[in-house]
């Protein structure tokens, strides 16, 4: 028996299988409409935070150089050999304190000199004070001249003068006995020991140690010319409090005060010398360090401020997201002010309360639902950037009346992530948070382990948690003719049931007859 198909003459054979084909495809396309129903996209994961007031300082930002309240080379007064050293070199040492000390037998043997001269011109001076009183009362009654009183009486001013210079050289001995004791002058930090223990020290020798104050410590700093007017007029009416960090981003800071503004603005930078003074008694602030300051001008009470972080730029400028009562995102155009720490202030756009999205505005577009997995923008255990979990619930949970899955820790969400996202592993397209459950193989037919949709599986690995399901093979239940095997949606590799090998039907003869 001839089949014609396509004006050409066909094996009847082959026409059965031709038919049998077309039940397959029948058999796999109601499968696919019976199958359960595409599940509703999930919500979007975002973490949100409130609409606040707060007090925002006015501030003005600059960059400074700590300096030490004072710096003093210490020398030595007078000329000795250094017997001690006192001190470790780097310590913090107190006004008063000993540093070094000379060798005093020189000096002390000038003093003794200094008061034995002292005492024989006081005896001198006695005995010329005695000889005055004498003559004079002698030249009273006659007996010396007029002269010869006032030589004596000219010779004990002298020796009375002489004690005085005598006192005045012992003073200056003992004062320099003194030096061979050096002291620290301020209190504060040693540097460097230039001079070691042993050497020949004198005035003209240079310092021996050089000691800065630290505490307290300035800042100096420069101010814009365009800010001096505003600083000039805050610090006319109240002292200015200043801020100083090691670097931009440190939490502990150290709090001062502006102490100095200069008389004159420098016409090569444009800007004004300022001072701080800073308490400094953890010694935070170190001399030749570049900090970061703040200085406040004034406080803006009540104003509205917004997490940095959920302020986006778009053509239309600044914009934040807002999640209302239904949970829908809102694109909203803002105006934003100052910047506090982490905060930005917003000067039109929003109200108190409205809650904006900090983290997760990649994935969102004007009205998509979004579910709140917390607030804050500390992603640490958020699972921002997976999908919402549909496989451990059924029904995804309601948020606010809003159909949407609520993200745990350690799931895989199953909503898709953004626009334009590729799906997941596993995907069959068509359904939206997995695929189907398998359907029962038909009799005789054995389950493929290849999707039948015919598409390269991807590279990564599938969660454990939503194994990837794979759509069996489905073969007609007619009986299969002899001498042909029964057609399969998908080539497998292992022999069937019966032991016989699979392969292509016989193409037909010429005779019409099937071959034995």
């Amino acid at each position: 028996m001839m089949i014609v198909a396509a004006g050409r003459p066909v094996n009847r054979w082959a026409g059965t299988a031709l038919r049998a084909l077309a039940v397959v495809l029948a058999v796999v396309a109601g499968a696919c409409r019976g199958g359960p129903p595409a599940r509703r996209a999930g919500a979007t994961p975002v973490r949100v935070m409130p609409v606040k007031r707060i007090d925002a300082p006015v501030t003005v930002s600059a960059s400074g150089v700590v300096e030490p309240m004072q710096t003093v080379s210490v020398t030595a007064q007078v000329s000795g050999t250094l017997l001690d050293v006192l001190f470790k070199e780097g310590d913090f040492v107190q006004k008063g304190q000993q540093l070094f000390r000379l060798d005093p037998r020189p000096l002390q043997a000038i003093v003794d000199q200094a008061q034995a001269t002292l005492t024989k011109d006081i005896a001198n001076a006695n005995a010329a004070e005695s000889d005055d009183a004498r003559y004079k009362s002698l030249a009273g009654i006659g007996y010396v001249s007029r002269s010869q009183s006032d030589q004596m009486h000219a010779a004990a001013l002298a020796s009375a003068a002489t004690v005085q210079a005598d006192r005045a050289a012992l003073r200056a001995a003992r004062v320099n006995l003194g030096f061979t004791a050096i002291a620290a002058p301020i209190g504060g930090r040693t540097g460097s020991l230039i001079v070691r223990r042993g050497n020949n020290v004198g005035p003209t020798t240079g310092p021996l140690v050089v000691i800065n104050q630290i505490s307290p410590v300035l800042v100096r700093f420069p101010v814009l010319q365009q800010d001096f007017p505003s600083m000039q007029a805050a610090v006319a009416r109240r002292p200015l409090l200043v801020t100083a960090a090691s670097t931009d981003s440190a939490r502990e800071v150290e709090r001062g005060q502006l102490t100095f503004l200069d008389n004159n603005v420098d016409s090569l930078t444009g800007t004004v010398t300022g001072k701080a003074n800073f308490a400094n008694a953890d010694r935070g602030l170190w001399p030749g360090e570049l900090v970061f300051l703040t200085v406040q001008l004034r406080v803006q009470h009540g104003v509205l401020a917004v997490p940095t972080d959920a302020i986006l730029t778009g053509q239309q400028g600044p914009y934040v997201f807002v999640i209302d009562a239904s949970n829908t995102a809102n694109m909203r155009q803002i105006s934003p002010g100052l910047q506090v720490a982490d905060l930005t202030v917003i000067q039109k756009g929003l109200a108190v309360g409205e809650r904006v999205v900090v983290d997760g505005q990649s994935r969102l577009d004007q009205g998509t639902r979004v579910a709140i997995t917390g607030f804050g923008t500390d992603t640490g255990t958020a699972t921002l950037g997976k999908q919402v979990d549909s496989s451990a619930t059924a029904p995804a949970e309601s948020v606010g009346g809003e159909v949407g899955a609520v993200a745990r820790p350690g799931s895989v969400n199953p909503a898709p992530a953004a626009r334009g996202a590729r799906a997941g592993p596993g995907a069959v397209p068509g359904t939206a948070g997995g695929a189907p459950p398998p359907t029962p193989s038909p009799r005789g037919a054995s389950p493929s382990s290849t999707p039948s949709t015919g598409n390269a599986s991807p590279s990564t690995a599938t969660p454990s948690s939503t194994p990837t399901p794979t759509l069996p093979s489905v073969t007609p239940s007619s009986p299969t003719p002899p001498g042909m095997t029964r057609p399969s949606t998908t080539p497998s590799t292992s022999p069937p049931a019966n032991g016989r090998a699979t392969g292509r039907p016989p193409a037909p003869t010429s005779t019409g007859r099937p071959p034995p």
